[in-house]
């Protein structure tokens, strides 16, 4: 008896953390297409009105374009990037890949006002003109972690007798990269590039410190919020959401080793 009550108490509890989770964003993709101004219900019908209203705002497409720019900047750049260090981190001794570890993951752990107002600091100090490219910058050091913890996971059970055959037969080290490495975790690389980039789409606090002029999708949902509680913002958000849930869910697909 206790123990059917234990369980039926512990599935309930998840249930409800479940449905507290979910239900703010069932609602928002939910009122993105109410015919109505109104947040309210019962709804009044179904509608495309706000998606047709926020594809002909100019700003929207501008953001999609500086968003689209820092996102596939920061993919490559965190994987590339993330890669290499991932590739000597797997080799260390465990104490040392520990430290490396700690080291890479600093911005990760740091609050993103933290580590936004020390970025920004550093610019200023450099005398660098706040830019999208300040803003990549800033998104590589809490992405490029992610990437670094994925490859070094997938590197950890990799062939590396391999790799030194390839070496022992004359192959450069660029050689032995692309014909032997890259062929083997390049499901693994795919889906770390799409986490560094859902991580790096989804970011507001870094972006509007350090972007400057213009914005992201981000930043103009904090815009729009600023004018009034616009249907649109709802569409907006929506679009954000499947973006990172999709890019997330290929990615978790991509980096599941097999074996």
């Amino acid at each position: 008896m206790n123990i059917a009550f234990g369980r039926l108490a512990n599935n309930t509890i998840g249930v409800l953390c479940l449905i507290f989770m979910v239900a703010p964003l069932f609602l928002v993709v939910l009122f993105s297409f109410g015919s109505s101004s109104l947040m309210t219900f019962p709804m009044a019908g179904f509608t495309l009105d706000w998606y047709r209203a926020l594809v002909s705002r100019e700003d929207f497409w501008s953001a999609l374009e500086n968003s689209a720019i820092i996102t596939g900047s920061v993919g490559v750049l965190a994987t590339a990037i993330g890669t290499t260090a991932a590739m000597v981190i797997a080799r260390m001794r465990p104490k040392q890949s520990a430290t490396a570890f700690f080291l890479f993951g600093l911005p990760m752990m740091m609050p993103p006002l933290v580590l936004a107002l020390a970025l920004l600091s550093l610019f200023s100090v450099l005398g660098v003109k706040l830019s999208l490219i300040t803003v990549v910058l800033a998104h590589l050091t809490f992405t490029m972690p992610f990437v670094i913890l994925i490859v070094t996971a997938r590197l950890r059970d990799f062939d590396y007798t391999m790799i030194d055959s390839a070496r022992d037969l004359g192959a450069s080290p660029a050689k032995t990269f692309f014909t032997v490495t890259f062929p083997l975790i390049r499901p693994t690389l795919f889906g770390a590039a799409l986490i560094a980039m859902a991580l790096s789409l989804d970011d507001f606090v870094i972006t509007f410190f350090l972007i400057g002029g213009g914005n992201t999708l981000p930043t103009l949902v904090w815009g729009m919020l600023r004018t009034g509680l616009d249907p649109s913002i709802n569409a907006l958000g929506t679009l954000i959401l499947l973006l990172t849930i999709g890019s997330s869910a290929v990615a978790l697909r991509l980096t599941r080793y097999r074996g």
